[in-house]
């Protein structure tokens, strides 16, 4: 890989989806800041940040010339979107989602992986599908939606400027990948 032409992308996806993982491929190859929403958000505890904490993070973040951020937070869409050149859409289906979810969750706890400050993966708590803490609920509470939501913001006229790549397999994604 030796050239890439946007110099600030946005990888958007339900969770589980493989946005970071790719984020932070394409910023070590190509040489972009790697912003990720999820580690600006996450205070100890899992307790998120105040909103104004939050954006003034995402707003410092994005200053620089060059970047690459990862996440869907729309209470800072506003402050990332105007200023992307292409949106990455990782548009997989709920099953390919629903196995790496699993997986990354297990792979997590079992590795007691820290995850953004003092955080570690609370395996039991996305058995609850019920609780709001789960992150299997919240798949389930965002698919469809970001499907429906996706296009339209795209279409958007604030949002014209923006090119969209969108990748319906991980294997595309591979593919697209490889020809950079």
């Amino acid at each position: 890989m030796s050239s890439f032409p946007y110099k600030r992308v946005v990888v958007v996806g339900v969770t589980s989806s493989g946005k970071s993982t790719l984020a932070e491929k394409l910023a070590g190859h190509f040489g972009l800041n790697y912003i990720e929403l999820d580690a600006l958000n996450w205070e100890p505890n899992w307790q998120a940040a105040p909103l104004e904490v939050f954006r003034a993070r995402v707003e410092k973040a994005t200053q620089a010339e060059k970047w690459i951020v990862a996440g869907n937070y729309h209470v800072v869409r506003d402050l990332i979107w105007p200023k992307a050149e292409a949106v990455i859409w990782l548009d997989y289906s709920i099953w390919r989602v629903l196995w790496q979810l699993t997986h990354r969750s297990f792979t997590r706890w079992w590795s007691q992986e820290l995850l953004w400050g003092t955080n570690y993966e609370p395996i039991w708590i996305h058995f609850k599908l019920w609780s709001t803490d789960s992150l299997y609920h919240w798949l389930f509470k965002t698919y469809w939606r970001r499907k429906r939501e996706f296009p339209i913001l795209l279409s958007q006229p604030e949002h014209q400027h923006l090119k969209l790549i969108r990748f319906r397999h991980p294997k595309e994604t591979e593919e697209w990948l490889a020809r950079l």
